[in-house]
């Protein structure tokens, strides 16, 4: 079928619209009618009425919009089984990454309890599952160790070992994470407020993905010692990573054997189980919670066979039954972990909203970004409080509750239930666990982020400057710690786009015959230059940091370099005025000559009459004026065409060959002063050489940038501005006399 057919046509007939003609027709509103003044603004946002209560309140506490609504007979039942399902989940996840965050395992459980309830009230994501995450544990971990480090907490021993008061070691490190938790709510909390919920979107998708990859190696490398039963020297700060994995190698000789089996078998038992549990998982209604039974079934074995007294096996030790009470934080420790306080809320704020986003656009509904950070912060904060660590929702269990049919955060509130309930009856029974096992446990669940290592393929084929944020964010984040890291990796992907704006693609556009569309030149064979006409576009915006390449690139394309051709213009009329006054005075010699010869004739009239009435007569040739002189006008008239020839040759172009430039600016979102005084220079130097510059395609935004930005005067006026870049061809057509360049003719007012 022919594909004029399939899509039809269309014909426009209208005049040619520069922007003052714009703005007459569509009668364009002035910048204090768009933007109110601070006064109106600040009288508007103290204003109080019902209808601005009422959704002030339910945007603070999005549950009393959906809990009224809830039905039980509909939801119930799913978000209920739903709950459940993501619980039995929660138990092994918070003890095993308590690991990872070097806490005692029940602060993983605590921290799977209270954020979820709070998490409740705020939130406005129906189908994450706030609680403990990996790469989060293994940031609360860096600082934790990094401030309560083994060796402050050494106890006098004997000559050949030395002992560690684990209990006031770990009571610290509880007040460390717990501080820096409450510092990371409270920014998280600030944000929010004041509408910085588009700061995630400066972590970039290949930067998560490679920052949560980098992420996993520290965590396997962290739990290297459970696995093996080893006790290496914990290092921070950058080459961390590189210095322990060397201490634990140097260990490998003095391997616990016992420990290795244990966390072999395991591993071997997880691995299976899990592969069985994907390969049914079409025909199970609830995943089978495979880790649940690994803990319960390790747990019976390390009871009755007595794996921590016999074989020396590390085990959970001490799980206290009930919830602790209250306590404020340590505020001195805030000054020491304030950047690993920001770190922690700007990591896990990218991550629940990229989780949240994912869910919602799934499933129809919307997720308020700046309410996000509000209700993260406040389970942070409020957590803190309770002895919990650092959290945001994890993939794993949010696909959980979401594929066991939940439908909103009541299930989260079913799967805290199910942690009161071990917490406060069940905990005492896992204190025989092995430690080993919950390092399996984490192994396992870092299948998905290594996976990621894929990302490099798949980024190579399509986009190179992803791959190098990818292998930067990495390399930085394995080197750097996380969060040198992630400092590091949001500066460079920064950069990337700076780099991006300042060496954009610049192009020249001819036109589409027999439509008004007008294409890149080089990578459209159809589309034609236009004779006499050059038009010029940028594929990003126009501002300071580019501007100078901006004017450079004009000239390469234009092929016109206005500084030479000045210089050349100004000579020749110099040149002009010498001839112009070599000829006046020339002019006046010839003048002066002529009333000489008169004078003589009239003398030698006179002579002749008196020689006896006999004239003679005396031949005299002509005589030229100044034959010097002649001589070298001609020369020098000759000189300046061949230097005028020579010297247009050498700039690219004939200066009659291009009578107008049109600048596209429709890619401009803004336009900055530095940018305006560029776009002045154009129009002034452009002009010095007889060629007129257009502008087509200005947003309104920009055009009431360039008027406050004073871009208009009486040489450059909005009516060499145009709506169009076929606008301003049709134009510039009609001021030289040519023809339009397709059968889409407007028509041109007079």
């Amino acid at each position: 079928m022919d594909s004029t057919r399939r899509f039809g046509k269309y014909r426009v007939e209208r005049e040619v619209l520069d922007e003052q003609r714009l703005e007459e027709v569509t009668q364009r509103k002035t910048h204090s009618d768009t933007h109110p003044s601070v006064t109106e603004w600040l009288k508007d946002s103290s204003r109080c009425t019902v209808p601005k209560l009422k959704r002030s309140v339910l945007s603070s506490f999005p549950v009393l919009y959906w809990l009224p609504k809830y039905s039980v007979w509909d939801y119930g039942m799913p978000d209920l089984i739903s709950g459940i399902s993501v619980g039995i989940i929660h138990l092994p996840q918070g003890m095993a990454y308590a690991l990872l965050a070097s806490l005692p395992p029940v602060f993983g459980l605590y921290t799977s309890l209270y954020p979820a309830l709070i998490y409740f009230f705020f939130g406005t994501s129906r189908h994450i599952s706030i609680g403990t995450f990996t790469v989060l544990s293994i940031m609360v971990g860096s600082v934790t160790e990094r401030l309560a480090p083994d060796a402050n907490f050494k106890m006098n021993g004997t000559n050949i070992t030395t002992e560690i008061d684990i209990t006031a070691r770990d009571s610290y490190r509880v007040q460390v994470a717990a501080a820096t938790t409450v510092l990371g709510g409270l920014i998280q909390v600030v944000l929010g407020l004041v509408k910085f919920g588009f700061v995630g979107t400066y972590l970039s998708e290949p930067l998560v993905r490679a920052y949560t990859t980098a992420a996993a190696a520290h965590a396997v490398v962290a739990q290297l010692k459970y696995v093996f039963g080893v006790s290496p020297t914990r290092f921070s700060g950058p080459l961390s990573l590189v210095y322990t994995l060397k201490d634990v190698c140097s260990l490998l000789p003095q391997t616990h054997l016992p420990t290795v089996v244990v966390s072999a078998v395991s591993m071997v038992f997880l691995i299976a189980a899990k592969e069985l549990n994907s390969f049914l998982s079409p025909k199970l209604p609830v995943p089978v919670p495979v880790e649940l039974i690994t803990i319960v079934a390790v747990t019976l074995i390390s009871n009755y066979a007595h794996l921590n007294r016999n074989y020396t096996i590390s085990v959970v030790g001490e799980i206290p039954c009930g919830l602790s009470p209250p306590s404020v934080p340590d505020m001195s420790i805030f000054g020491e972990v304030i950047g690993d306080a920001f770190a922690l809320a700007i990591v896990g704020y990218a991550i629940s909203i990229s989780l949240g986003k994912t869910f919602a656009l799934k499933h129809g509904y919307k997720v308020d970004s700046n309410q996000e950070l509000v209700a993260l912060g406040l389970s942070n904060v409020v957590g803190g409080f309770f002895q919990c660590y650092s959290v945001c929702p994890s993939m794993s269990r949010s696909l959980v509750q979401e594929t066991t049919g939940g439908k909103t955060q009541m299930a989260g509130v079913a799967s805290a239930l199910i942690v009161l309930v071990t917490i406060l009856k069940l905990g005492p029974l896992f204190q025989e666990l092995p430690k080993a096992v919950l390092a399996v446990i984490v192994f396992v669940n870092l299948k998905g982020m290594f996976k990621q290592y894929a990302d490099v393929v798949t980024l190579w084929r399509r986009n190179k400057i992803d791959l190098v944020v990818w292998l930067v964010t990495w390399v930085s984040t394995l080197l750097l710690n996380l969060d040198l890291g992630l400092a590091a990796s949001i500066t460079f992907a920064l950069l990337t786009v700076i780099f991006r704006t300042q060496m954009p693609t610049y192009s020249v556009l001819g036109n589409v015959p027999g439509t008004e569309l007008y294409l890149d030149i080089e990578t459209h064979r159809e589309a034609k230059e236009i004779a006499g006409v050059t038009i010029f576009r940028s594929s990003a915006t126009v501002y300071f940091a580019n501007a100078e390449l901006y004017l450079e690139a004009l000239k390469e394309k234009s092929g016109l370099d206005i500084s030479k051709m000045i210089i050349y213009k100004r000579r020749q009329e110099a040149k002009q005025k010498r001839r112009e006054r070599t000829a006046e005075r020339r002019a006046k010699r010839q003048a002066k000559r002529e009333q000489v010869f008169s004078v003589e004739e009239e003398a030698e009239q006179v002579w002749t009459e008196r020689e006896n009435g006999t004239v003679f007569v005396i031949p005299t040739s002509p005589r030229a004026p100044d034959d010097t002189t002649t001589l070298g006008s001609s020369s020098e008239d000759t000189l300046s065409r061949d230097l005028e020839r020579v010297s247009l040759g050498s700039l690219g172009k004939w200066t009659w060959d291009i009578h107008s430039i049109i600048l596209d600016l429709s890619t401009a979102n803004f336009i900055d002063t530095v940018a305006i005084k560029a776009m002045k220079n154009i129009f002034q130097d452009f002009s010095e050489i007889d060629v007129d510059i257009y502008m087509a395609g200005c947003q309104a935004s920009v055009v009431e940038q360039l008027e406050l930005g004073d871009f208009f005067n009486e040489s450059i006026t909005k009516r060499q501005l145009f709506a169009s870049v076929h606008d301003a061809v049709l134009y510039s057509a009609s001021q030289h006399g040519t023809h339009p360049p397709t059968e889409t003719q407007g028509s041109l007012r007079k």
